[in-house]
């Protein structure tokens, strides 16, 4: 085995590369998501479609990927400009968590990823899980006072639930698409410079690093679930094909696999830059120690409990 960190630029730059290639894209579809709801989506629809309880709204919004899925790396400033228009930011964090995962094209990826080994079993427990550990963190940010969560700007947005773009909701078709247009523009390059940031340090990590010092960690479920969930913070893969690289990890158990696949999506490098871009430092770094103690806990549970089975994946 060679040495712990060996840098090469080459390794690194098709690296960095990639992951750019593969999140841009996504992240361009949110925003010009975010500039069409500033323009479209009339003030406080939102607080008026889902239910009035914080709790049953938290639910609701934890499935709302079904009919609008969306990619960890776009999903960002949606919740920004939904919360703008009047969603409240425990809905809108449950929706930010759950979206990535609870959603049509990830349920066939990771179906087509598993074949041979137990496709139907491992999709259900991933959106599964990622459900309720969604809810369950909306839950949680409902009994914070919101300024422990949000940046004061973005406080500043939903003191003020108009189009955030300066143009009036009442104009033109063309007024509103021009409107909408200088939203996406301005959110994706503020977007952007966090997402950069992150991919730069997922494939510093990715490249550098030895990975046959994580292949000794596979034999225990602990450190197993614990590794996986690391390498899936750093590597920093879309949700929608994190399951073709989780697949390959045939010496894990299936459970810290779907650990991989549920907190890849909720936290990793540029996702951690992105959020900065909304929420407080503070509540960043309690939803990340929160995620990983709530999803190892579930995952290593769920181990127990499947080896208890006639069937245990």
């Amino acid at each position: 085995m060679g040495g712990f960190f060996t840098f090469s630029f080459p390794d690194f730059s098709l690296a960095f590369l990639g992951i750019l290639l593969e999140g841009l894209p996504f992240l361009l579809l949110g925003t010009i998501i975010s500039g069409l709801i500033d323009q479209f989506l009339p003030a406080r629809l939102m607080t008026r479609l889902l239910p009035r309880n914080p709790y049953v709204g938290a639910i609701v919004s934890g499935l709302l990927g079904i009919i609008f899925p969306m990619c960890e790396c776009g999903v960002v400033p949606v919740i920004r400009r939904l919360m703008a228009k009047g969603l409240p930011p425990s809905n809108a964090i449950t929706y930010m968590l759950a979206a990535p995962i609870v959603n049509p094209i990830v349920a066939l990826s990771t179906y087509a990823a598993f074949r041979g080994q137990a496709p139907l079993e491992v999709t259900i427990f991933r959106l599964g899980i990622g459900f309720v550990v969604a809810v369950i963190v909306g839950f949680a940010v409902h009994n914070l006072p919101i300024r422990h969560v949000l940046r004061s700007g973005i406080l500043a947005d939903i003191a003020q639930p108009q189009s955030l773009s300066g143009h009036s909701p009442g104009g033109g078709i063309g007024s509103r698409l021009w409107g909408a247009l200088e939203v996406c523009v301005g959110d994706f390059l503020g977007m952007a410079v966090y997402f950069v940031l992150g991919a730069m340090i997922a494939a510093t990590f990715n490249t550098a690093v030895n990975q046959e010092i994580i292949l000794p960690l596979a034999m225990n479920d602990w450190l197993a679930t614990a590794s996986l969930m690391g390498l899936a913070s750093v590597l920093s893969v879309c949700s929608t094909t994190d399951a073709f690289i989780a697949a390959t990890f045939t010496l894990f158990p299936t459970v810290a696999k779907l650990a991989f696949l549920v907190f890849g999506p909720m936290v990793d490098l540029k996702l951690i830059f992105i959020y900065s871009a909304v929420f407080r430092k503070r509540f960043i770094l309690g939803l990340v120690i929160g995620l990983f103690v709530l999803i190892g806990l579930i995952c290593v549970r769920l181990q127990v409990i499947l080896a208890h089975t006639s069937n245990p994946l």
